[in-house]
């Protein structure tokens, strides 16, 4: 078995059965762990600086990646106009610089800040550059390797189907780029590593709220005194 078999035929399915076994412990026997520890209180400026170009530009380019597997031909038939083409592919590098702008303030404010620094682990950090690897080599692609959205319905879907459907394909990574094989098997590291940090709470949806009843809250305070105008002295106000 060559490296490349194991590194993209075995680990995906090594990554998956940690992200599924491990969240399944941890929701199971230690549900408080999965948050996301929010450091908001600690510091707010940078982080929302950080936290909305990265949250907002990856995501929106997971959900294209995801159209991109479930539909690629209407990906192909969108791409048949140079322009549409041209459109898509500069909204794909905007969102990666986007998100790359948006990690890399926090990467900043996560080393910099004193206060955050004392309350991370070492795996904050470690799956803080995985993810920073993830888009940087996709911004690589990108500009290195254009018309991406074109030829990737071709090239890594196909490859990601093989995981799916549990018949692995590895050979059609082989003769890839090493930038397109960086790009693919951060993402299975990413798998791998996010069950043992806080980033698993991604995967936990509040569909509780959805049918809960609706909550009132009331401000308790003290009734202020008042004064009787017959007298001098304060009455407390009748309830």
């Amino acid at each position: 078995m060559s490296t490349n078999d194991l590194l993209f035929g075995v680990f995906p399915y090594v990554a998956g059965a940690l992200l599924v076994v491990v969240t399944v412990i941890r929701w199971r026997f230690r549900p408080f762990s999965i948050s996301s520890l929010s450091s908001q209180l600690l510091e707010s400026r940078r982080l929302y600086w950080g936290s909305v170009p990265f949250h907002w530009g990856l995501s929106t380019i997971l959900v294209g990646h995801f159209v991109a597997l479930i539909i690629p031909r209407g990906f192909e038939i969108w791409n048949g106009a140079p322009l549409r083409l041209y459109l898509l592919e500069a909204t794909g590098l905007a969102l990666g610089l986007w998100a790359a702008f948006g990690i890399g303030v926090l990467a900043y404010r996560r080393f910099t800040n004193a206060r955050i620094r004392a309350v991370s682990s070492t795996m904050d950090f470690v799956v803080l550059g995985v993810v920073a690897l993830q888009i940087f080599s996709g911004v690589w692609i990108a500009v290195g390797y254009r018309w991406g959205s074109f030829w990737g319905t071709s090239v890594f879907v196909p490859y990601v189907r093989s995981i799916l459907t549990f018949d692995p394909k590895p050979e059609y990574v082989d003769p890839l780029p090493f930038a397109l094989q960086l790009h693919a098997f951060t993402f299975w590291v990413f798998l791998a590593l996010m069950p043992f940090t806080r980033l698993v709470h991604i995967i936990t949806l509040p569909l509780g709220y959805l049918t809960r009843p609706w909550q009132r809250v009331v401000r308790m305070r003290e009734s202020p005194a008042v004064y009787h105008p017959a007298s001098e002295k304060p009455l407390e106000r009748q309830h």
